[in-house]
């Protein structure tokens, strides 16, 4: 015969009144660990609850941001990972779709004529003029593209495309990026707040944003709530982000981690993760064709 259990112990319990039985359903809308079995109950009890509850909060929020990890992204021409950063990667207004810089070279250096110009995902050819530019990008944002109107944020902040520099709108058009979950747009954010660009200065929100960047993988993000944590003495938080971000791609967390190692902030173990992981990093997202382009852009610069 089968040992089913039907003692006390698996039933709900109110944490208040101690009422059990499937009448408490009415559960802490922060913390979600306590049942009662009514509102009247839940306002009775909330004094008492409050430490448990703020400090279960808390820890709901470190798990959701260290342990989070974003799905990486592959390049979906040569199907490898994308690179975390800003540079080494192309967005295409046409499709929507993010090229890495090796595959956007190798099309673009076999274009012997106008026409053969092409995106590499769509082959759609590649705008002539800034005003095309735009209206591809405000085609993008018409079909809701969190990318676009990230990057027509940035357009604006920057007065880039012949467009108005316009901080404003480029709050407005990142707000919307960000509803959509764009992790660049919550940075951007979060940088107005820190300085005071279009909004009023406030660290606390600067910090809310970099958070909601960096557990959707953006890497300076997570390096700048490092840097933050450092300051306000919360060096074990700090060092966290820091590893995070190096193992993104950072040089300025592996800096910051470097500095930290001979104060004994960091250990030797820590240290040596960081830089094999900054290195792996790097070996992921390296391939003939992006050396080939790096190597291009390094040359256009020179002269």
């Amino acid at each position: 015969m089968s040992n089913t259990s039907t003692t006390k112990s698996t039933s709900l319990v109110c944490a208040n009144c101690g009422k059990e039985g499937s009448e408490v359903t009415n559960t802490c809308n922060k913390c979600k660990s306590v049942m009662y079995c009514n509102a009247a109950c839940k306002k009775k009890h909330r004094s008492k609850h409050k430490k448990q509850c703020e400090r279960r909060v808390a820890e709901l929020h470190d798990e959701k941001l260290f342990n989070h990890t974003p799905p990486l992204e592959d390049c979906p021409i040569c199907m490898e990972r994308l690179p975390t950063l800003g540079t080494g990667k192309t967005y295409m207004s046409c499709c929507g779709k993010i090229i890495c810089s090796g595959c956007v070279h190798t099309f673009r250096s076999r274009a012997t004529k106008r026409k053969d110009d092409v995106c590499p995902f769509c082959r759609t050819p590649m705008p002539i003029s800034l005003e095309e530019m735009v209206k591809r990008l405000e085609k993008r944002i018409d079909l809701n593209d969190a990318l676009a109107l990230n990057n027509h944020g940035c357009n604006y902040a920057e007065g880039q495309l012949g467009l108005p520099q316009n901080q404003a709108k480029a709050l407005e058009l990142w707000h919307r990026a960000a509803e959509l979950g764009n992790a660049a747009a919550n940075y951007a954010i979060g940088n107005a707040y820190l300085t005071g660009d279009g909004v009023e200065v406030d660290e606390k929100k600067a910090i809310h944003y970099w958070e909601l960047a960096a557990m959707r993988g953006h890497v300076k993000a997570r390096h700048n709530l490092g840097v933050s944590e450092g300051r306000a003495g919360n060096l074990d938080r700090a060092l966290k982000h820091l590893m995070i971000a190096a193992k993104g791609g950072d040089s300025l967390a592996l800096q910051n981690i470097k500095r930290l190692y001979p104060e004994g902030l960091a250990t030797k173990d820590e240290y040596n993760g960081a830089i094999r992981s900054y290195q792996e990093y790097f070996d992921e997202i390296k391939n003939d064709q992006r050396d080939e382009a790096a190597a291009y852009d390094a040359r256009c610069k020179y002269y």
